[in-house]
């Protein structure tokens, strides 16, 4: 297994499961979950996997991970470093296989059947879960090498694996007394589920909307490509005339340029109410989320849920992060409401009547007034960006700065037909990654993008294993009349999501639990968030995008335009990443739950920092999956923390070369490839030479006096 990774996956990993009654008729021999993969590189056999497969195959890997923890814990010889701490990292390998093909499937392509099953799964996984964390034995001997760790001659990942299992131990409740074992064995499978149901949720919210217009008048100021996808989504469902949903594709750009206010408002609620009320409703299964996250953290000895998720942070405790949050927030304010009052200014100036903006209108004016302000067009944009094209650029920006390859494979088997696979190759032809690009929504798929990885990179036995990493996105997908023409903020996801992506597949070392993105949460973002920063280079831009018809190179202007309105509303963007922060932070600094509804704690919470009317009965706690049902509970700053690590990190970059590669071979070595064995602190001191500030953000994003 390694330990750690596969109690993430019987815990957290759980928040995107729901239940089922699935049997199987298949043996266990014929089970491709389980048998060793015939595709090249072992990647994972999508062309014979099926529903059917996934319930037996964790029953029967669930087993033989146990078996593997029996047997470390029936060990007659002394307990020594090779015999219980590496035999844990490795124990399990079935059950990680399995679990990592399952949960990210349930992610990318789930259906009802798969939902069933993750339930079903979800009370074995917590079970399996208290299984190893709970096991006494099996704790006593992590503690007897962890007492004679200064004797051991260890090595610097050796050592940071020791000390991660003893401490993964005692936060997992290995001291807690034998009732208190089985409180935190009850609440841990309950919060399981919970997760799960909310993230379910969601996704039904947003599926269950939609927005039809049948009169073409009702689609005034949406440019052509909109009203093709809404025509084409309309057919797809069966509908008459235009149809729009909460996807971002959809949503985004018809709150852009629709001219329709009250249409604007009625996509805007939908948005910002979905899994509040309704069917899919989250707002009591938000407060019971941090009902048993609260009773967890203390049973643990922990005031609150935030201490105990902050302990193995960079940022170390919830007040560092909450004068983080506010050293960026105060004065980040005076500029956010000097970008609305401009925006208002301009709407007021060219026929808008209302005493104030609201949400609704805020992106629709933004828009009309960066146009006006940088003559910028989002839609001018996109004919040089080519999904294509991007693609080829961003490949080619990894072979500049790092000298690695990637080739386009048809041999290799998907998960769904729009997924694309290639093979990562260094400078000198070894083999690093296989990489799959899976860009387009559907409606089997969640919201927003992320990178993960079918299979981490490691070592056992003097034999490497190579990763298998993904990326997820929801692009602007092709229409009958033109290819996938993705927006200059689509462009700028695809390098942050591909830059989480390199942080796997350049992954060195040994044991999977400290390689690659097994890093801290507020440590991860760094190599995604420095990647964006291409996105707004002239000499990069220069390098690929032109018109997709005519060939045409970006004139020079449009990429003066850009570049020029890269901090454009930069204050109230930044207002906005650090509600979402102080948000997270105000439901799990908390003791015990409030009594008044999630909608009014949200309310409270922002009041003082709001720059914007809020809109009655909206809120985003119903569908805040990152911290509800995903990895980012008292985390969410650590956007914020990455992009102030970035800000200093990609200087050196602007003062050396934006392409100079001894500087990205030292950002390689000391980042990309280090992994979790050192202090996240002292890797990055290793890298830039000195600590970072939060004034390197604030002066890159221009909010300085």
């Amino acid at each position: 297994m390694n330990m750690k990774r596969n109690l993430l996956i019987a815990g957290a990993c759980l928040a995107i499961v729901a239940a089922t009654n699935v049997s199987c008729n298949k043996t266990m021999e014929a089970n491709p979950l389980l048998a060793e993969s015939t595709a090249p590189f072992g990647a994972p056999q999508f062309d014979q996997i099926k529903d059917e497969h996934y319930l037996p195959a964790f029953e029967q890997a669930i087993a033989e991970a146990k078996a593997d923890i029996d047997a470390i814990v029936a060990n007659q010889e002394e307990p020594t470093f090779e015999n219980t701490i590496e035999a844990m990292e490795y124990a399990g390998e079935s059950f990680s296989k399995v679990a990592g093909i399952f949960f990210n499937v349930m992610e990318a392509n789930t259906n009802d059947t798969l939902q069933e099953i993750a339930e079903k799964v979800s009370p074995m996984l917590t079970e399996y879960s208290m299984y190893v964390s709970l096991n006494n034995d099996l704790f006593q001997r992590v503690k007897a090498v962890y007492e004679k760790k200064d004797e051991l001659g260890l090595a610097q990942d050796q050592m940071t694996l020791l000390e991660n299992s003893y401490k993964d131990f005692v936060r997992g409740g290995a001291n807690l007394s034998d009732e208190d074992k089985t409180l935190y064995s009850k609440w841990s499978e309950e919060l399981s589920l919970t997760t799960l149901q909310f993230s379910k949720n969601v996704l039904a919210a947003t599926n269950a909307y939609t927005l039809n217009i049948k009169d073409e008048a009702d689609l005034a100021g949406l440019p052509e490509f909109v009203k093709v996808m809404g025509a084409e989504t309309a057919a797809e469902k069966g509908h008459e005339g235009w149809t729009f949903t909460l996807d971002y594709p959809s949503y985004s750009p018809f709150l852009k340029y629709s001219t329709n206010r009250e249409l604007r408002k009625q996509i805007w609620m939908a948005y910002n109410t979905r899994a509040i009320g309704g069917e899919f409703d989250n707002t009591e299964i938000v407060k019971k989320i941090v009902d048993l996250r609260i009773k967890i953290a203390n049973i643990l000895g922990y005031e609150t849920y935030a201490d105990y998720a902050l302990e193995e942070r960079m940022a170390k405790n919830k007040q560092t992060v909450n004068n983080f949050i506010m050293q960026l927030l105060e004065p980040s304010l005076e500029f956010a409401k000097k970008d609305v009052a401009d925006v208002y200014a301009y709407a007021k100036k060219n026929g808008f009547e209302d005493s104030q903006l609201m949400p609704w209108d805020f992106t629709y004016w933004s828009e009309r007034y960066q146009e006006a302000e940088y003559s910028l067009n989002t839609e001018a944009l996109k004919p040089y960006f080519q999904l294509e094209s991007c693609i080829d650029a961003v490949f080619g920006l990894a072979n500049t700065l790092y000298g690695i390859t990637f080739q386009e494979l048809d041999n290799v088997p998907v998960y769904h037909e729009d997924v694309k696979v290639y093979e990562v190759k260094d400078h000198d032809g070894r083999h690093l990654a296989l990489f799959y690009a899976d860009f387009f929504p559907r409606a089997s798929k969640r919201g927003g993008a992320w990178m993960t990885d079918f299979r981490g990179q490691s070592i056992k036995n003097g034999v490497e294993y190579r990763p298998f990493v993904s990326i997820v996105c929801n692009f602007t997908k092709p229409t009958a009349d033109a290819p996938s023409l993705i927006t200059h903020d689509e462009f700028t996801t695809f390098l942050h999501e591909f830059g989480h992506a390199l942080h796997g597949i350049l992954a060195e070392g040994r044991y999977p639990s400290l390689t690659g993105t097994s890093v801290s949460r507020d440590f991860v973002e760094l190599p995604s968030q420095i990647m964006e920063n291409w996105a707004f280079e002239p000499d990069y831009l220069n390098s690929f995008a032109k018109h997709y018809q005519t060939g045409e190179a970006i004139p020079a202007e449009l990429i003066e335009k850009i570049v020029a309105a890269k901090n454009y509303l930069a204050g109230y963007a930044q207002v906005r990443q650090l509600h979402f922060a102080l948000l997270d932070m105000s439901w799990h600094t908390l003791t015990e739950v409030p009594q008044i509804s999630t909608v009014e704690f949200e309310t409270a919470a922002l009041a003082p920092y709001n720059v914007m009317p809020v809109a009655e009965g909206a809120a985003f706690s119903g569908s805040f999956s990152h911290i509800f049902s995903g990895g980012y509970s008292a985390g969410y700053y650590s956007y914020k923390w990455a992009e102030v690590l970035e800000a200093d990190a990609f200087s050196r970059f602007k003062e050396e070369g934006i392409f100079n590669t001894d500087v990205a071979d030292s950002f390689r070595k000391n980042i990309l490839s280090a992994g979790g064995a050192q202090d996240e602190a002292e890797i990055y001191r290793n890298f830039r030479g000195h600590d970072p500030q939060p004034q390197a953000l604030m002066e890159k994003l221009g909010l300085t006096k």
